[in-house]
């Protein structure tokens, strides 16, 4: 299935595929980093075969989409594609229109994503939000993958895919930039589920298990998948859990 791509804000450009029926529910995919490109693809696919407009966007200042990465928060990022779905979108590579009207919004936030997708569930046009081994605090960092480390390989392997500097990427470590922890007014925990592997090496289950404890957030334990990706979703019995989480949000 090809997929089609737009440009929100002048700098965002974010991958979509329509639903293969008429709907006004919209998924948006907050990738994690470093990532490649087109790794959504399946995932896209399996939604709009759901009934869904299935978007995924670039950051700014990552691969395709203009601006300095981390600049602003990503949050912003993709409210800025929130506002962009009440307009007519347009397929840069048909210059076909399209009318979305949205009714429903679920975002779902993998990895590095998660932070956007938590700090999101604040807006009311989002109905729910998913995270699949979300960050939940950026001063909780593991041997796996600190942060300094993940800037020089990103910045070594990626190059000019993610134009930031070392001053914004540090921002992260304050934890008041990007960091749901310190931000919890923001996030809305009815609307949250979060998905997590006992054995991620990445992101510790243990910090997000006291993070929904706290805040009163649903939670998906699974105990083996260790850095799991958003492409799990797509299993019967995730997706199954998950459908039921949308609609117990649906008045």
């Amino acid at each position: 299935m090809h997929t089609f791509r737009t440009r929100f804000a002048k700098d965002i450009v974010a991958e979509f595929l329509p639903p293969k029926k008429t709907s006004h529910d919209v998924i948006i995919f907050c990738d994690g980093m470093p990532g490649l490109p087109g790794k959504k693809k399946t995932l896209m696919e399996f939604f709009s075969k759901k009934g869904y407009w299935a978007f995924n966007p670039r950051y700014r200042g990552v691969w395709e989409s203009g601006g300095s990465f981390l600049e602003e928060s990503p949050v912003e990022d993709i409210c800025d594609v929130i506002d962009g779905l009440y307009q007519p979108i347009t397929s840069i590579w048909d210059n076909v229109e399209y009318n979305i009207d949205p009714e429903h919004i679920i975002i779902v936030g993998g990895s590095f994503g998660g932070p956007a997708a938590l700090l999101l569930s604040f807006d009311p046009r989002v109905l729910a939000v998913v995270t699949v081994a979300g960050v939940v605090d950026w001063t909780q960092q593991v041997e796996t993958e600190p942060l300094d480390w993940l800037y020089d390989v990103t910045k070594a392997s990626f190059g000019e895919a993610f134009r930031m500097t070392r001053k914004n990427w540090d921002k992260l470590k304050t934890g008041t930039f990007y960091n749901p922890i310190t931000q919890l007014e923001n996030i809305d925990p009815k609307k949250v589920l979060m998905i997590h592997a006992k054995d991620d090496t990445v992101v510790p289950y243990e910090i997000t298990k006291r993070f929904v404890q706290k805040m009163g957030i649903s939670l998906i334990s699974l105990k083996k998948g260790d850095h799991v990706s958003s492409s799990i979703l797509t299993k019967w019995r995730i997706w199954r859990q998950v459908k039921k989480h949308l609609a117990s949000l649906i008045l």
